[in-house]
Protein backbone atom coordinates (compact mmCIF):
# COMPACT_ATOMS: atom_id res chain seq x y z
CA UNK A 1 0.00 0.00 0.00
CA UNK A 2 1.18 3.45 -0.96
CA UNK A 3 1.47 5.97 2.29
CA UNK A 4 -0.36 8.77 2.71
CA UNK A 5 2.72 10.75 2.16
CA UNK A 6 3.01 9.12 -1.51
CA UNK A 7 -0.05 9.87 -2.16
CA UNK A 8 0.15 13.55 -1.76
CA UNK A 9 3.44 13.51 -3.41
CA UNK A 10 1.76 11.95 -6.45
CA UNK A 11 -1.34 14.81 -6.74
CA UNK A 12 1.51 17.89 -5.85
CA UNK A 13 3.14 16.45 -9.09
CA UNK A 14 -0.40 16.15 -11.09
CA UNK A 15 -1.09 19.54 -10.10
CA UNK A 16 2.38 21.01 -11.02
CA UNK A 17 2.05 19.12 -14.95
CA UNK A 18 -1.92 20.53 -15.22
CA UNK A 19 -0.63 23.82 -14.43
CA UNK A 20 2.15 23.45 -16.85
CA UNK A 21 -0.48 22.68 -19.13
CA UNK A 22 -2.38 25.50 -18.64
CA UNK A 23 0.42 28.05 -18.88
CA UNK A 24 1.21 26.62 -22.23
CA UNK A 25 -2.37 26.59 -24.19
CA UNK A 26 -2.32 30.46 -22.42
CA UNK A 27 1.04 31.35 -23.66
CA UNK A 28 0.00 30.07 -27.10
CA UNK A 29 -3.29 31.85 -27.35
CA UNK A 30 -1.87 34.96 -26.41
CA UNK A 31 0.46 34.72 -28.71
CA UNK A 32 -2.60 33.49 -31.12
CA UNK A 33 -4.50 37.08 -30.48
CA UNK A 34 -1.33 39.18 -30.44
CA UNK A 35 -0.88 37.92 -34.05
CA UNK A 36 -4.55 38.81 -35.06
CA UNK A 37 -4.26 41.87 -33.13
CA UNK A 38 -2.00 43.14 -36.74
CA UNK A 39 -4.16 42.05 -39.71
CA UNK A 40 -1.99 40.42 -42.64
CA UNK A 41 -0.90 42.73 -45.09
CA UNK A 42 -3.83 41.25 -47.66
CA UNK A 43 -6.44 41.71 -45.16
CA UNK A 44 -5.36 45.36 -44.94
CA UNK A 45 -5.33 45.65 -48.64
CA UNK A 46 -8.72 43.92 -48.70
CA UNK A 47 -10.34 46.42 -46.91
CA UNK A 48 -8.45 49.48 -48.90
CA UNK A 49 -9.70 47.50 -52.47
CA UNK A 50 -13.01 47.48 -51.00
CA UNK A 51 -13.18 51.35 -49.81
CA UNK A 52 -11.86 52.38 -53.39
CA UNK A 53 -14.20 49.91 -55.29
CA UNK A 54 -17.21 51.20 -53.65
CA UNK A 55 -15.83 55.10 -54.35
CA UNK A 56 -15.74 53.94 -58.03
CA UNK A 57 -11.79 54.28 -58.07
CA UNK A 58 -9.55 52.34 -60.47
CA UNK A 59 -6.38 50.57 -58.93
CA UNK A 60 -2.79 51.27 -60.64
CA UNK A 61 0.74 50.95 -59.61
CA UNK A 62 2.94 54.14 -61.15
CA UNK A 63 6.74 53.75 -61.58
CA UNK A 64 7.71 57.50 -60.14
CA UNK A 65 11.48 58.09 -59.76
CA UNK A 66 13.04 56.04 -56.95
CA UNK A 67 9.55 54.47 -56.39
CA UNK A 68 6.47 52.24 -57.41
CA UNK A 69 3.71 54.09 -55.70
CA UNK A 70 -0.04 52.29 -55.56
CA UNK A 71 -2.87 54.99 -56.54
CA UNK A 72 -6.63 55.03 -57.01
CA UNK A 73 -7.99 57.35 -59.40
CA UNK A 74 -11.09 58.63 -60.42
CA UNK A 75 -11.22 60.92 -63.92
CA UNK A 76 -14.77 62.13 -65.10
CA UNK A 77 -13.56 64.97 -66.13
CA UNK A 78 -10.93 66.09 -68.16
CA UNK A 79 -9.37 69.76 -68.39
CA UNK A 80 -10.33 70.35 -64.90
CA UNK A 81 -8.84 70.43 -61.64
CA UNK A 82 -7.56 67.42 -59.97
CA UNK A 83 -8.09 66.45 -56.25
CA UNK A 84 -4.94 64.37 -54.72
CA UNK A 85 -4.88 62.60 -51.79
CA UNK A 86 -1.77 61.33 -49.77
CA UNK A 87 -2.19 58.75 -47.12
CA UNK A 88 -0.53 59.03 -43.54
CA UNK A 89 2.51 57.00 -42.45
CA UNK A 90 0.50 54.15 -41.48
CA UNK A 91 1.52 51.63 -39.52
CA UNK A 92 5.45 52.76 -39.43
CA UNK A 93 6.38 51.36 -35.80
CA UNK A 94 4.99 48.10 -34.11
CA UNK A 95 5.21 49.67 -30.61
CA UNK A 96 8.18 52.31 -29.93
CA UNK A 97 10.92 50.34 -30.07
CA UNK A 98 10.25 48.61 -33.14
CA UNK A 99 9.82 49.71 -36.64
CA UNK A 100 7.34 48.08 -38.61
CA UNK A 101 8.05 44.94 -41.03
CA UNK A 102 5.09 46.71 -43.39
CA UNK A 103 3.94 50.42 -43.16
CA UNK A 104 0.80 49.56 -45.11
CA UNK A 105 -2.11 51.33 -42.83
CA UNK A 106 -4.34 49.77 -40.24
CA UNK A 107 -6.83 52.43 -41.31
CA UNK A 108 -6.68 54.55 -44.21
CA UNK A 109 -8.22 57.63 -42.79
CA UNK A 110 -6.50 59.53 -46.42
CA UNK A 111 -8.30 56.80 -48.59
CA UNK A 112 -11.83 57.01 -46.46
CA UNK A 113 -12.09 60.67 -46.78
CA UNK A 114 -11.25 60.57 -50.30
CA UNK A 115 -13.55 57.95 -50.79
CA UNK A 116 -16.21 60.71 -49.29
CA UNK A 117 -14.85 63.58 -51.45
CA UNK A 118 -17.21 63.86 -54.69
CA UNK A 119 -14.57 65.83 -56.92
CA UNK A 120 -14.61 64.79 -60.69
CA UNK A 121 -10.89 64.11 -60.56
CA UNK A 122 -9.77 62.67 -58.20
CA UNK A 123 -6.86 59.96 -56.93
CA UNK A 124 -4.98 58.88 -54.05
CA UNK A 125 -1.37 57.93 -53.55
CA UNK A 126 -0.22 55.36 -50.63
CA UNK A 127 3.44 56.07 -49.59
CA UNK A 128 6.06 54.39 -50.39
CA UNK A 129 6.29 50.62 -48.91
CA UNK A 130 2.52 50.75 -48.95
CA UNK A 131 0.28 48.37 -50.46
CA UNK A 132 3.11 46.95 -52.41
CA UNK A 133 2.09 44.91 -55.92
CA UNK A 134 4.06 42.11 -54.55
CA UNK A 135 2.47 42.21 -51.07
CA UNK A 136 6.14 42.58 -49.31
CA UNK A 137 7.86 46.43 -49.28
CA UNK A 138 9.60 47.35 -52.12
CA UNK A 139 12.18 50.09 -50.29
CA UNK A 140 14.46 50.23 -47.53
CA UNK A 141 12.73 50.66 -44.17
CA UNK A 142 14.38 53.71 -43.64
CA UNK A 143 11.64 55.28 -45.96
CA UNK A 144 8.75 54.92 -43.30
CA UNK A 145 11.16 55.90 -40.30
CA UNK A 146 14.00 58.69 -40.85
CA UNK A 147 13.76 59.13 -44.16
CA UNK A 148 9.66 59.55 -45.08
CA UNK A 149 9.96 63.13 -46.32
CA UNK A 150 13.45 62.32 -47.83
CA UNK A 151 14.15 64.30 -51.04
CA UNK A 152 13.74 61.38 -52.87
CA UNK A 153 10.16 60.68 -51.57
CA UNK A 154 9.03 64.34 -52.69
CA UNK A 155 10.13 64.11 -56.05
CA UNK A 156 8.75 60.53 -56.87
CA UNK A 157 5.40 62.16 -55.63
CA UNK A 158 5.97 64.92 -57.84
CA UNK A 159 6.67 62.99 -60.62
CA UNK A 160 3.86 60.78 -59.92
CA UNK A 161 1.18 63.94 -59.64
CA UNK A 162 2.51 64.87 -63.62
CA UNK A 163 1.55 61.58 -64.79
CA UNK A 164 -1.54 61.60 -63.21
CA UNK A 165 -1.94 65.19 -64.83
CA UNK A 166 -1.19 63.84 -68.21
CA UNK A 167 -3.49 61.14 -67.54
CA UNK A 168 -6.82 62.94 -66.03
CA UNK A 169 -6.23 66.02 -68.34
CA UNK A 170 -6.04 68.44 -65.06
CA UNK A 171 -4.19 71.48 -65.42
CA UNK A 172 -4.12 72.65 -62.03
CA UNK A 173 -3.82 70.42 -58.47
CA UNK A 174 -5.51 70.57 -55.30
CA UNK A 175 -3.38 68.42 -52.30
CA UNK A 176 -5.08 66.65 -49.10
CA UNK A 177 -2.68 65.33 -47.10
CA UNK A 178 -3.13 63.57 -43.82
CA UNK A 179 -0.90 63.32 -41.20
CA UNK A 180 2.31 62.42 -42.57
CA UNK A 181 0.90 62.95 -45.56
CA UNK A 182 0.37 66.91 -44.81
CA UNK A 183 3.97 67.35 -44.59
CA UNK A 184 4.65 65.52 -48.31
CA UNK A 185 1.77 67.71 -49.43
CA UNK A 186 3.28 70.84 -48.20
CA UNK A 187 7.03 70.27 -50.06
CA UNK A 188 5.76 68.95 -52.94
CA UNK A 189 3.34 72.69 -53.58
CA UNK A 190 6.76 74.23 -52.87
CA UNK A 191 8.48 72.61 -55.51
CA UNK A 192 5.70 73.16 -58.21
CA UNK A 193 3.82 76.15 -59.57
CA UNK A 194 0.42 74.33 -60.29
CA UNK A 195 -0.87 73.87 -56.83
CA UNK A 196 -3.50 75.79 -56.31
CA UNK A 197 -4.48 74.54 -52.80
CA UNK A 198 -3.53 72.77 -50.04
CA UNK A 199 -5.95 71.02 -47.08
CA UNK A 200 -3.90 69.00 -44.42
CA UNK A 201 -5.60 66.39 -41.82
CA UNK A 202 -3.58 66.66 -38.35
CA UNK A 203 -1.07 67.09 -40.69
CA UNK A 204 2.59 66.53 -38.85
CA UNK A 205 3.65 70.11 -40.63
CA UNK A 206 6.91 71.01 -37.96
CA UNK A 207 8.80 67.37 -37.29
CA UNK A 208 11.16 68.47 -35.28
CA UNK A 209 8.90 69.86 -32.71
CA UNK A 210 6.53 66.80 -32.82
CA UNK A 211 9.59 64.81 -32.56
CA UNK A 212 9.99 67.12 -29.39
CA UNK A 213 6.65 66.34 -28.10
CA UNK A 214 6.86 63.06 -27.72
CA UNK A 215 10.43 62.76 -26.92
CA UNK A 216 11.75 60.63 -29.77
CA UNK A 217 14.88 61.01 -32.36
CA UNK A 218 14.27 63.60 -35.17
CA UNK A 219 13.83 62.77 -38.76
CA UNK A 220 17.28 63.17 -39.93
CA UNK A 221 16.89 61.70 -43.55
CA UNK A 222 13.93 64.07 -43.76
CA UNK A 223 13.39 67.17 -45.50
CA UNK A 224 11.43 69.74 -43.25
CA UNK A 225 7.73 71.11 -44.43
CA UNK A 226 8.94 74.27 -42.14
CA UNK A 227 11.72 75.15 -43.95
CA UNK A 228 9.00 75.50 -46.71
CA UNK A 229 6.15 76.97 -45.44
CA UNK A 230 7.70 80.48 -46.74
CA UNK A 231 7.27 79.19 -50.45
CA UNK A 232 3.83 78.09 -50.32
CA UNK A 233 2.71 80.98 -47.99
CA UNK A 234 1.22 82.54 -51.66
CA UNK A 235 -1.10 79.16 -52.16
CA UNK A 236 -4.21 79.07 -50.29
CA UNK A 237 -4.23 76.76 -47.31
CA UNK A 238 -6.91 74.79 -44.52
CA UNK A 239 -4.92 73.05 -42.12
CA UNK A 240 -7.87 70.92 -39.90
CA UNK A 241 -6.73 69.74 -36.33
CA UNK A 242 -8.67 68.14 -33.93
CA UNK A 243 -9.37 69.03 -30.83
CA UNK A 244 -8.57 65.34 -29.11
CA UNK A 245 -5.70 64.55 -30.90
CA UNK A 246 -2.72 63.33 -28.77
CA UNK A 247 -0.59 62.27 -31.36
CA UNK A 248 -0.17 65.48 -34.07
CA UNK A 249 -1.31 68.55 -31.54
CA UNK A 250 -3.17 71.16 -32.91
CA UNK A 251 0.35 73.76 -31.72
CA UNK A 252 2.16 71.51 -34.47
CA UNK A 253 0.08 73.18 -37.19
CA UNK A 254 -0.06 76.85 -35.49
CA UNK A 255 3.94 76.61 -35.38
CA UNK A 256 3.78 76.41 -39.20
CA UNK A 257 1.02 78.90 -39.98
CA UNK A 258 3.03 81.44 -37.68
CA UNK A 259 6.46 80.56 -39.53
CA UNK A 260 4.50 81.54 -42.76
CA UNK A 261 3.79 85.15 -41.31
CA UNK A 262 0.55 87.43 -41.77
CA UNK A 263 1.05 87.52 -45.35
CA UNK A 264 0.60 83.53 -46.11
CA UNK A 265 -2.69 82.40 -47.15
CA UNK A 266 -2.92 79.62 -44.42
CA UNK A 267 -5.92 79.40 -41.74
CA UNK A 268 -6.27 77.03 -38.80
CA UNK A 269 -9.73 75.21 -38.26
CA UNK A 270 -9.90 73.23 -34.79
CA UNK A 271 -12.46 70.28 -35.71
CA UNK A 272 -14.22 69.68 -31.93
CA UNK A 273 -14.31 66.04 -30.84
CA UNK A 274 -11.91 64.34 -33.03
CA UNK A 275 -8.88 62.70 -32.47
CA UNK A 276 -6.10 61.45 -34.71
CA UNK A 277 -7.74 58.78 -36.54
CA UNK A 278 -10.90 58.80 -35.65
CA UNK A 279 -13.67 61.69 -36.42
CA UNK A 280 -12.86 62.70 -39.37
CA UNK A 281 -14.92 60.86 -41.88
CA UNK A 282 -18.32 61.94 -40.14
CA UNK A 283 -17.63 65.71 -40.82
CA UNK A 284 -15.40 65.52 -44.01
CA UNK A 285 -17.97 66.40 -46.21
CA UNK A 286 -19.08 69.62 -43.73
CA UNK A 287 -15.06 70.65 -44.01
CA UNK A 288 -14.49 70.64 -47.53
CA UNK A 289 -17.26 72.98 -48.35
CA UNK A 290 -15.44 75.22 -46.07
CA UNK A 291 -13.46 77.51 -48.55
CA UNK A 292 -9.56 77.39 -48.47
CA UNK A 293 -8.80 81.16 -48.83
Amino acid sequence: MHSPGNKSGAVYFMNIKKNIYTLILLLVTVSILGCASIPLFKDRASVADDIAAKAGFIKEYIRAGDFSLMIYQRFNRHFDNISIYIEGDGMAWENKHRLSDDPTPLNPVALRLAALDPADNLAYIARPGQYSFSGFPECDSKYWSGFRFAPEVINSFSRAIDTLKEKSGAKYVELVGYSGGGAIAVLVAAGRSDVVGVRTVAGNLDPKELSKYHRVSQLDGSKDPIDAAGKVAHIPQRHFVGSRDKIVPPSIAESFVRMEGDKGYARITVVDGVSHNHGWQKRWRELLLMPLQ
